[in-house]
C-alpha cells in the first residue's frame, strides 16, 4: 500500500477529514471544519476529502451554509455524505449529490462470517445460535459482531440458539413458527399464548414484531 492509502486507513491523513455531524450539528461547526478550509489545496493527494457520517443530524443553517460550497466546490475537493435517513437530508443537498445505496447483508453471508470468527477465537457455538445472531443484525456486519460479542459475554460453554435468545431478548425461530403456525390454523389462543410467553420473559414485544414481520417476509 502507498503512503497515503496507510495514512487515510490510520485516520492521520491532513488530506481526508472526517466530521460526525451527530456532534458537530450547528452551522458554526460546519464553517469552522469544512468552509475555512475547503480553499486550502491539497497537501499531497490528488483531491482533499471531506468526509460527513451521518449528514442528516446537521441542522438547517448548516446545511444551508454547506449549499454554497457544494453548489461551486472548488476543484480538487470531494465530499462524502454518510446517512442511514437519506430522506432527511434536504433536498436541495440531495440534488446536487450522486447517490450510491448500500444493501445490506445476507443472513447467510453473516453467519459465514461469524464461524470463522468464532474458529478463529476457539468459541463453541452450534451453527444455529449464529443464524440467530446473524438474523439480529438485520443486514449490517458490524451490528451482528457487536450482538456476537454481547451473546459470548453472557455465555458459559457451547453457545445454543437459546443462550442467543436470552442474550439479545430476541424471539427464536421456533416461536415465530408457532405463532404463524397459530395464525395458518387460525388458533389466536395459542397466538396470544406465544406473546404472553414473551411478555413474561421481558422480551420487548415491538421488537417481536418487527422479527415477525421480516419472518413472514422470508415464508412469502
Amino acid at each position: 500500500a502507498c503512503p497515503s492509502c496507510r495514512e487515510i486507513a490510520e485516520g492521520r491523513s491532513i488530506d481526508v477529514l472526517e466530521i460526525d455531524a451527530a456532534s458537530n450539528t450547528g452551522v458554526d461547526n460546519v464553517r469552522e471544519a469544512i468552509i475555512n478550509t475547503v480553499g486550502i489545496r491539497p497537501a499531497r493527494d490528488r483531491y482533499k476529502v471531506f468526509i460527513i457520517d451521518e449528514v442528516h443530524m446537521l441542522s438547517t443553517p448548516a446545511f444551508n451554509a454547506l449549499l454554497k460550497t457544494l453548489e461551486e466546490p472548488p476543484p480538487r475537493v470531494l465530499f462524502i455524505m454518510a446517512t442511514t435517513h437519506a430522506h432527511k437530508v434536504p433536498e436541495t443537498i440531495l440534488s446536487r449529490s450522486q447517490q450510491f445505496e448500500f444493501r445490506t447483508i445476507a443472513a447467510s453471508k453473516i453467519a459465514e462470517r461469524l464461524r470463522l470468527i468464532a474458529d478463529a477465537e476457539k468459541i463453541k457455538v452450534s451453527d444455529d445460535a449464529l443464524r440467530e445472531v446473524a438474523r439480529a443484525g438485520e443486514g449490517s456486519m458490524r451490528d451482528a459482531q457487536s450482538a456476537f460479542d454481547q451473546v459470548i459475554s453472557f455465555s458459559e460453554g457451547k453457545i445454543e440458539a437459546a443462550d442467543v435468545e436470552a442474550a439479545l431478548g430476541i424471539a427464536g425461530s421456533e416461536m415465530l413458527s408457532r405463532v404463524m403456525r397459530a395464525v395458518a390454523e387460525e388458533r389466536p389462543a395459542d397466538a396470544l399464548a406465544v406473546v404472553e410467553e414473551l411478555s413474561a420473559r421481558g422480551h420487548e414485544l415491538r421488537n417481536f414484531c418487527r422479527d415477525l414481520l421480516a419472518h413472514l417476509r422470508d415464508l412469502l
